[in-house]
């Protein structure tokens, strides 16, 4: 079952990495507004409205996210997040199902990973990274729930794409898609997502979308099917 096929699956994980800057949040939120609304994402077929759970360590709810999401239509009426009390939320966090549950959520975001793995866990170490990811992917899998998990891009330029995730390969290697956001080589003004692993379908085509970040505004693009994740990392900065 699929939130948006190929590249989101209901019960299973994908992870959405990309540099500082080159748009993931606002993809992340723009998937997150229309699924709230039954609105058809980009090749998909039109679903009902869902819920959803959005957790995020970098940005202020009031002064950031909620605003983009109203720049992007969300019925925010469908999107709740967990007050932590000061004790930070995991991924292994019981809370998150509870939460899960008592909404009805089908979509789980979190965003960045790096910060909801847990004090101790060395996101390098793909032992413990696999401990963290193991019990998450079981909860979305009980749960029928699609999770996103928003990452950042390495510095090591000249690997491979599968490669430039940060942390551990486990990551990559866990979750069962994988998609890459960065600005195109030939307009850094239009952003991809390009498909980088998909391991129950066949990888979907690129997508493109053009964000204005002063306006908040948020257009799906054609045309743009065949970019490569090494044009879109040659073109992005970090």
């Amino acid at each position: 079952e699929w939130l948006w096929f190929p590249y989101v699956a209901f019960g299973k994980v994908t992870l959405m990495h990309g540099n500082p800057g080159d748009g993931k949040t606002f993809a992340s939120l723009k998937i997150a507004s229309q699924c709230t609304r039954g609105e058809a994402l980009p090749g998909n077929v039109k679903l009902p409205p869902i819920n959803i759970m959005y957790q995020t360590a970098e940005d202020g709810l009031g002064d950031t996210v909620k605003p983009r999401l109203r720049a992007t239509n969300a019925d925010t009426d469908k999107v709740f997040t967990i007050d932590d009390g000061g004790k930070p939320i995991t991924l292994t966090d019981p809370r998150l199902e509870k939460a899960i549950k008592t909404v009805g959520a089908k979509l789980l975001i979190m965003d960045p990973i790096q910060a909801f793995v847990g004090a101790g866990v060395d996101i390098n170490r793909a032992n413990e990274v696999r401990a963290v990811l193991t019990p998450l992917c079981e909860m979305a899998q009980r749960n029928k729930c699609a999770v996103i998990l928003i990452g950042h891009l390495n510095k090591a330029r000249g690997l491979v794409s599968i490669c430039r995730g940060i942390g551990s390969m486990d990551f990559t290697a866990t979750v069962r898609s994988v998609l890459i956001v960065g600005r195109y080589k030939d307009d850094p003004s239009i952003r991809i997502i390009v498909h980088d692993k998909s391991s129950l379908a066949p990888e979907g085509d690129s997508i493109a979308f053009r964000l204005d970040g002063e306006t908040s505004s948020f257009e799906w693009l054609d045309g743009y099917e065949n970019v490569t994740a090494d044009d879109i990392l040659i073109a992005s900065r970090g």
